[in-house]
């Protein structure tokens, strides 16, 4: 004798349900188109070179050279390769010490570059000597350390999920706060 409430789906339910899973997604994924109007208006196809610019450039000029725009000639097409467009000219600034050393590195800058795009795309680097903010991440401020009524107070808010991992996280967010709030 064979059980009917195993043989037969769910009121409502489609035999091919599956729940959705929704993962994390990457913030350049999310704001990518968002920022590809403004990449355009400036010679760059994609916000990639920009975000991957200390990557390609690698640490000695990640904070103190900055791509401003890419230059492409007018004209079009190559004469000899009707399918590929003309090299454009990258247009970088950075203060004058680096823009010295930057000279002398530029054909292996441009050879890094050309291996980002997969394709010979940066003919040449024009450098406009100018302040370049350096956009990279500063260490956080230190923080002060909690009285002991601060940390009696904060010990007894979380009194119920102590000697978990949440309450291990719950007690490093409420030290940062309360250094920074009082």
């Amino acid at each position: 004798m064979s059980d009917s409430r195993h043989s037969r789906p769910k009121a409502g339910a489609s035999p091919g349900y599956m729940r959705r899973v929704t993962r994390a997604r990457p913030l350049a994924d999310l704001i990518g188109k968002t920022l590809e109007p403004a990449c355009r208006k400036r010679g760059f196809a994609a916000a990639d070179l920009l975000s991957d610019w200390p990557e390609i450039v690698g640490e000695r000029y990640a904070g103190r050279v900055q791509p401003v725009r890419l230059d492409w000639p007018r004209g079009g097409r190559d004469g000899a390769f009707e399918d590929v467009p003309r090299p454009a000219t990258l247009v970088v600034q950075t203060d004058g010490a680096t823009a010295l050393l930057l000279t002398h590195e530029m054909p292996q800058l441009v050879e890094r570059i050309n291996g980002f795009f997969g394709w010979a795309a940066v003919e040449r680097i024009r450098i406009l000597q100018r302040p370049v903010t350096d956009r990279r991440r500063k260490p956080p401020p230190k923080l002060r350390p909690l009285t002991g009524a601060e940390e009696a107070e904060l010990a007894e808010r979380l009194v119920a999920v102590e000697g978990t991992p949440l309450g291990a996280a719950l007690a490093r967010l409420g030290r940062a706060v309360l250094a920074r709030t009082r």
